[in-house]
């Protein structure tokens, strides 16, 4: 495919991607996100705040739709496939690698699909792929300016998510082993690119310490201790998952060229793609033996391993490419047609989309409806999801207040709600029949059920509930 044929084709992508971004039902985590739009601070809980950033800037465009939501995601991600087809050209010039490299990594359902949502990893994605393509523009032209983009990608990219920091293992590593790097040890640029990072970096130090650390520890802390036998099932999972998600030809690809990257190590640019893989599928592996791996989080190996796999495998090898670009498409396909429409008749424990995405719109007026019955003053929700989902979507701006409770919105500047206002709080059935959080809660007897055309998602049981002293964490979660 000819250069203007790829730049056609990823404009088309790209206005797909901003349409079903404006149509398919915002998931719990990105109503959550939403939120942290609404209280912009140095970091949260989860993650630090880029992803917050990305949200209010589409906000303030598009308004508080699912588009203004969604907007920085299909472009972030076409600007980020732009910037791997440069990378790809600079490391091999002459060779035609990068629309390969860019045509494999858009059609994974992990970045293909993934770029109709926001997530922290959407930011993520595109500032990774900002640093290894100012790493190849620096090592292509020998410029040391190159480092202050270097620098300016790898701090974004620490304002996304705390995976960024491998970009600063990868670097490390190629200036140690690549003997042409060295020379940079001894230039004053790389240190003040390595400044600029931990400047960008600095409000989430900065807020970390004003809430103790809250954010490191949580993150830091994920690796369990599982048993042999938990952790044998946790690395089954994550290469299942991977192979799953990248699609199953282009998973082998990637993984036949990573490998290829590293057994030519000794070649510069096979090592710069080596050294933006092995460190993380290492903590990724490492971290299986003892916890589960979401299956978004190695998205980040697929740009170098989509390079590798483009300009190290030998032709026997590229004939698959087609097939597993082909293949990933229509799977894509599939799946936004199943996330906009529910076009097979799938339960919830085959259709993720359907425990995700399906019915909030009704499920809300119907909660709407049984607030005005009781004469509910809010709406409450103990899960963190639901409660953004419920702040989106119930009846603004003339509906009840919707007030959230667990003990992370302690982290947020949101008001709190006044004493002695009864409400509803809203408890999903999947939390089993236990008592609620909130003290003194009573049952009302009534159950909803979310749904897609009449498969259920998911059950939900209403509670009458007041508020007053000795409660958990409660805020009052911003409306549209």
């Amino acid at each position: 495919m000819s250069g203007r044929g790829w730049l056609a084709l990823l404009a088309a992508a790209t206005l797909l991607r901003l349409g079903l971004a404006a149509y398919i039902p915002i998931a719990p985590d990105e109503a959550y996100y939403r939120v942290w739009a609404h209280s912009l601070q140095g970091g949260y809980l989860d993650h630090p705040p880029m992803v917050a950033l990305f949200i209010r800037a589409g906000i303030l465009i598009f308004g508080d739709t699912a588009l203004g939501i969604r907007l920085l995601g299909p472009l972030g991600t076409a600007l980020g496939s732009l910037m791997l087809w440069r990378t790809a050209e600079r490391l091999f010039p002459g060779r035609g690698v990068g629309v390969p490299a860019a045509l494999m990594l858009n059609a994974t359902l992990l970045v293909g699909v993934g770029a109709v949502v926001m997530t922290p990893d959407t930011p993520l994605l595109l500032f990774w792929c900002a640093a290894l393509w100012a790493l190849a523009e620096l090592r292509a032209s020998g410029d040391g300016r190159w480092w202050f983009a270097v620098g300016a990608a790898a701090g974004a990219a620490l304002l996304s998510k705390y995976t960024g920091a491998l970009i600063g293992c990868g670097i490390l590593l190629w200036l140690l082993l690549d003997p042409a790097a060295r020379r940079w040890w001894r230039d004053w640029r790389l240190y003040a690119g390595g400044a600029l990072a931990l400047a960008l970096f600095a409000p989430v130090v900065a807020w970390n310490a004003a809430h103790g650390w809250v954010s490191f520890a949580k993150q830091g802390g994920r690796a369990g201790t599982e048993s042999a036998g938990a952790g044998l099932r946790f690395i089954g999972e994550l290469i299942g998952g991977q192979w799953a998600l990248a699609t199953p030809i282009l998973f082998v690809l990637f993984a036949a060229g990573a490998a290829l990257a590293v057994r030519r190590w000794r070649d510069g640019a096979a090592l710069l793609l080596a050294v933006f893989v092995v460190p993380g599928a290492a903590i990724f592996l490492w971290q299986a033996t003892g916890s589960r791996v979401q299956g978004n989080w190695p998205a980040i190996l697929y740009p170098a391993a989509a390079i590798a796999a483009a300009a190290l495998l030998a032709p026997s090898w590229q004939r698959w490419r087609r097939a597993g670009v082909a293949l990933g498409l229509v799977l894509g396909v599939v799946v936004q047609l199943q996330a906009l429409a529910g076009v097979l008749p799938l339960p919830r424990r085959y259709d993720p989309t359907l425990a995700r995405l399906a019915g909030w719109d009704d499920f809300a007026a119907e909660i709407a409806a049984a607030a005005r019955r009781e004469g509910a003053g809010f709406v409450a929700a103990e899960e963190y999801g639901l409660a953004s989902e419920l702040a989106l979507r119930l009846e603004p701006p003339t509906g009840p207040a919707v007030l959230a409770m667990d003990a992370r919105w302690a982290f947020f500047r949101l008001a709190e709600p006044p004493d002695g206002r009864p409400g509803l709080l809203v408890r999903s059935l999947r939390r089993g029949e236990g008592p609620p959080l909130w003290p003194g809660a009573v049952a009302t007897g009534t159950v909803l059920i979310r749904a897609r055309h009449g498969i259920e998602a998911e059950r939900y049981r209403l509670y009458r509930v007041e508020t007053g002293p000795g409660l958990p964490p409660v805020r009052q979660l911003p409306r549209p």
